[in-house]
């Protein structure tokens, strides 16, 4: 095969090949994850890396999150149709507020102002094993 700058085509053209191959492999791993990652039962809620309470997500509920050392920091949470959301904040920016409803298991809101995080789990149950063999 004819060489320009050294490189081949039948090099150029694996090359090539090799880089779509592996963005389509990429591609769907990434959609695996996504499409069967199930969903949560709980809410974590913890505030400077100290839990703060647990919400089920099969419960509707609107709870006041006040942080500060005066509790003049706010985050409204909501649980409403399986799914938990931010509904209002007093930060600055309010990205947790625009955050989109959570509801799959290791989904996150953060509230990096008021140092707040918000994470679906999935609550252990006593009857469940520890480890699948």
């Amino acid at each position: 095969m004819k060489e320009r700058n050294g490189i081949s085509k039948v090099h150029l053209r694996n090359d090539v090949v090799m880089i779509i191959l592996l963005l389509v492999l990429a591609g769907a791993g990434a959609l695996y994850l996504f499409a069967f990652r199930g969903s949560g039962d709980t809410v974590n809620v913890t505030v400077d890396g100290e839990l703060y309470g647990v919400y089920a997500l099969s419960e509707p509920r609107v709870e006041e999150i006040r942080t500060g050392e005066d509790g003049s920091r706010l985050n409204r949470l909501v649980i409403r149709d399986g799914k938990a959301y931010v509904e209002s904040a007093s930060c600055p920016d309010g990205i947790c507020a625009a955050h989109r409803p959570v509801f799959r298991r290791g989904e996150s809101i953060v509230c990096l102002p008021h140092r707040v995080v918000i994470t679906v789990v999935t609550e252990q149950r006593a009857d469940s094993p520890d480890i699948v063999a």
